[in-house]
């Protein structure tokens, strides 16, 4: 119990401070550092008010990477009220129960209790869970049931696969991952690999039955209304492997993105070394293939994992797609490394190979804690000042008007815009344009052209580097919105555009008389 309150007075106070900060920054208006974390918001309060899963409340969009999150948003929204604090309470509220969690799991295997703190503190730090639980985002929740999933699983595996209560919570928590994240599902294949290589086939089938199925679900009713199996995000982004041919080109891509990426030697290099060496240790004491399969399982299901989650997924700004991962690496090598609590110095002078990669997963940690600090402390005015302002401008003066847009989080949220997001998580007209890293070209432009005039869009608020020089020629230039800052945003100003000529002049005005935050410069085009 003191270990628990320790930590979690510790790590909830470091919270609280940087809210604090946040706070001072955006006129105490409280902004995520993520304009993603207003879609999942938009999508929650349009389906809890309007009973509408969509960016909009007039149609239905696949716009949210988490299904599980967006939807426990939903239901929040519908008991308290619409928030925007909601995604931060709930992941605050998440975040205690991972402390939680790993306080009683690493209390199995440290006797002190200053230990404990140091392992739990360690490995939300590794994780940088703080960052996590200010963009608001899904990945708290991802981390939370990983935690409770490593945690059932060590007891049931210590039990030889009989404690039926442990089983029934390590699938139960399966079941929710795929629809927390979509990435899980090379999770549930490392699990099911492991377990066929240990020749225990029926908990092979049962991990991708509970994993799959809940997917497949979701997959059918998406399908059915948009024609994709996945959401727009995994579409556009994801990686696909396209069987028609040039394969060895597509293999030397896959292959590419883990080793011609540095984001995967910063998070994987020291973690992917101590598996090396634990394995190799266990060769040497010439243990069979099966004890050290048995002797190393659940890094090795953290090894396969982030491989196919580098060659698949992807590696990103912000170490929020992998933080589970580095949480399930922390909770395998601690209980490893025992003797190292025990007795750090002579550890050190003992095994100094292990000390290096010790130092170096700590230096990482580091790293990482220094990089969430910088995007915590100046990431939410970014937001604040380009997305939400924009969407305030747009709730004030255009508020049932459509709009063009890619950034399309707090635009939605704060009002209530018609919408076609040429950048395709919102809107699947624009999907056959961006898949598969596609770049836009002239039949695009063609597209937005009369996809726009045939349905009365009025104006647009886009990067305009992100058409690529394919704008429609009668959109018109009204606006440019600069900020000082790029943390958190792609680029560091938006331009608004008319698309209806009518109502160009009157926008002009609209932009000159509204109440832009100090930090926002407004450029009017004649």
């Amino acid at each position: 119990m003191k270990s628990l309150l320790i930590t979690l007075g510790l790590f909830l106070g470091i919270c609280f401070i940087y809210i604090m900060i946040m706070l001072s920054r955006t006129e105490n208006f409280f902004t995520y550092i993520l304009d993603d974390a207003y879609i999942h918001l938009a999508i929650a309060k349009n389906f809890a008010l309007h009973k509408v899963w969509g960016m909009t409340q007039y149609r239905f969009s696949s716009s949210s990477s988490s299904p599980m999150f967006t939807f426990i948003l939903s239901v929040l929204i519908r008991i308290f009220g619409n928030n925007e604090l909601i995604p931060l309470i709930f992941n605050m509220i998440c975040s205690v129960f991972c402390v939680y969690f790993l306080n009683k799991y690493y209390s199995q295997y440290l006797s002190k209790s200053r230990n404990v703190v140091i392992a739990t503190l360690f490995t939300l730090f590794f994780a940088v869970i703080q960052l996590q639980i200010m963009s608001g985002m899904e990945h708290v929740l991802q981390v939370m049931v990983i935690i409770v999933n490593i945690f059932f699983f060590q007891k049931w595996i210590k039990q030889d696969f009989k404690d039926s209560n442990a089983a029934y919570w390590f699938y139960f928590t399966i079941a929710l991952l795929g629809l927390i994240r979509f990435e899980s599902m090379f999770y549930f294949v490392a699990f099911a690999l492991l377990f066929i290589c240990l020749k225990r086939f029926k908990h092979a089938l049962l991990v991708i039955l509970f994993g799959f199925i809940p997917i497949l679900i979701f997959g059918y009713f998406n399908y059915r209304e948009v024609g994709y199996f996945f959401p727009n995000s995994v579409v556009v982004k994801g990686t696909s492997i396209d069987f028609s041919g040039n394969y060895v080109s597509q293999i030397v891509h896959l292959l590419s993105k883990i080793f011609l990426n540095v984001t995967f030697y910063k998070v994987g290099l020291f973690p992917l070394l101590m598996v090396a060496v634990f394995t190799f240790r266990d060769y040497k004491r010439k243990l069979s293939f099966k004890q050290i399969i048995e002797n190393n399982f659940l890094l090795y299901i953290c090894a396969i994992t982030l491989l196919l989650h580098g060659i698949f997924g992807n590696f990103r700004g912000f170490f929020r797609y992998e933080a589970y991962l580095m949480v399930g690496f922390a909770m395998v090598f601690i209980p490893k490394l025992q003797s190292f609590f025990a007795n750090p110095i002579g550890y050190f002078k003992s095994d100094w190979a292990m000390a290096v990669l010790i130092l170096g997963n700590i230096v990482l940690m580091l790293y990482k804690s220094g990089y969430g600090h910088k995007m915590i402390v100046s990431g939410s005015d970014d937001i604040y000042e380009q997305q939400v302002q924009s969407g305030k401008f747009l709730s004030k003066y255009y508020n049932t008007s459509k709009v063009v847009a890619n950034d399309i989080g707090a635009i939605c949220y704060f009002s209530d815009i018609h919408l076609l997001d040429f950048a395709g998580l919102a809107s699947v007209e624009t999907i056959p344009y961006n898949e598969k890293e596609k770049e836009f070209d002239q039949n695009f432009e063609n597209f937005l052209t009369k996809y726009s005039i045939e349905n009365k869009y009025e104006l647009a608020i886009v990067y305009e580097e992100w058409l690529m020089g394919y704008v429609p020629k009668n959109w018109k230039k009204v606006a440019e919105l600069k900020i000082d800052n790029t943390i958190t945003v792609a680029k560091d100003h938006v331009i608004i555009y008319s698309i209806d000529s009518k109502i160009h002049k009157q926008l002009k005005e609209n932009i000159k008389n509204f109440n832009w935050n100090k930090h926002v410069k407004v450029t009017i085009f004649d």
